[in-house]
């Protein structure tokens, strides 16, 4: 089996939107320390991008959009778009920062249609809320839509996306809401009670693409077990009969019950049962390819390095123990930059991910959810959203 593709340069540090943002790069720099430490990439080549062409941005973005990104540094303060604001503020070399993350999600997602890698992962990428014309939830142009509008022209003709993050995935959505070829599936944080506000289960896609828009949105404090019996109560069973060619996976860590920015309660424990069940599903409905790309996270120190080196070991198949402990020498290189924060020693949180599935006579707080989005979606499949053995 061909070798999985990482990207990584620490060039991609570059997206940084400065002062006390929550969406810091040293998160990243903290992932490859920690997972170069436990030796998850041990002779793994990491793959260096170059930033995306104007031609593949506007695959997804207006060219009006483009020139704004590119004269926001020189345009003062009223820029529009969404770009100087508070999530969004201008920043120096703003374009071509963001066009690198785009290109390092681009690479990933060359190198599986080129047939060098099953699987690829960019923990880097993730951008998920920007929009055609306009930049939303900290992030300017959307590699996640650009990367899939690209291999729908590279050879595949059905995709599956699947947003893990605590936010909804509604760049991507808004993106393919009207082509039947992508399946989008989001798990978030409810809109009633978390921005972007959209994503209810009756968001399902237009026209031919109805029912390739899949939305499950989770009441605040679900812990892992709810988190999974939705997921395993929706997920399995629209692969099965979408059968995608490949899966693309935004992997989102702001589900932590300690994410300062949202109300979900999962653990790092969580998140690497959630990349072990998404490496299974691409095995078993897409013949193994998957592209897995990072997204939000904002604690920054005990959350985001655990998971994300979690989720670099998962698609390397060097799965970590959750007992394994943080190496001596990362712990030290975060005493110095922060000698008060409060840091993680193992790779676990301790926590039970053991879930309960759907369909087993209990009213879990998540069954909400779960019918809502079945009985939305499932019939325009040929499911029936009432029998848990579809």
């Amino acid at each position: 089996m061909e070798p999985p593709a990482v990207v990584w340069d620490p060039a991609l540090l570059g997206y940084d939107l400065g002062g006390e943002h929550p969406f810091n790069p040293v998160r990243l720099q903290l992932t490859i320390r920690l997972a170069t430490e436990l030796g998850v990439l041990d002779d793994v080549p990491l793959l260096v991008p170059e930033a995306a062409s104007d031609t593949e941005l506007l695959r997804v973005h207006s060219a009006e959009y483009l020139e704004a990104v590119k004269q926001a540094p020189m345009a003062g303060w009223d820029v529009g778009h969404g770009l100087g604001t508070a999530d969004n503020p201008v920043f120096s070399g703003m374009h071509d920062s963001t066009a690198l993350v785009v290109g390092s999600t681009l690479l990933a997602a060359r190198k599986i249609a080129e047939g060098e890698a099953r699987r690829a992962v960019n923990v880097a990428g993730g951008l998920h809320h920007a929009m055609r014309d306009h930049a939303a939830g900290f992030c300017v142009y959307n590699d996640c839509a650009i990367a899939i509008s690209w291999l729908l022209d590279h050879g595949f003709d059905r995709i599956a996306y699947i947003d893990t993050d605590v936010h909804h995935g509604d760049g991507v959505q808004a993106a393919f809401y009207e082509d039947p070829r992508v399946l989008t599936v989001s798990l978030h944080q409810h809109p009633f009670t978390l921005w972007p506000g959209t994503g209810y289960s009756a968001e399902t896609g237009k026209g031919k693409a109805d029912g390739t828009a899949v939305n499950i949105p989770l009441p605040p404090r679900t812990h892992d077990p709810g988190w999974l019996r939705a997921f395993h109560a929706v997920v399995p069973s629209l692969l099965q009969e979408f059968q995608p060619q490949l899966l693309v996976t935004q992997c989102g860590v702001d589900s932590h019950e300690e994410d300062p920015l949202a109300d979900l309660s999962l653990s790092v424990d969580g998140h690497r049962t959630i990349y072990a069940t998404l490496r299974e599903l691409a095995e078993r409905y897409a013949g193994g390819k998957w592209l897995a790309i990072g997204g939000g996270g904002y604690q920054l120190i005990r959350v985001v390095p655990r998971s994300w080196t979690h989720l670099l070991a998962t698609v390397l198949n060097r799965d970590v123990e959750p007992s394994t402990p943080i190496p001596p020498g990362w712990m030290d290189m975060v005493r110095q930059a922060a000698p008060r924060a409060e840091l993680p020693t193992v790779m676990s949180d301790g926590a039970d991910t053991t879930y309960r599935p759907w369909g087993d006579g209990d009213d879990d707080p998540v069954d909400i959810a779960i019918r809502d989005t079945r009985r939305a979606v499932f019939p325009l499949h040929g499911l029936d959203p009432d029998d848990p053995r579809d």
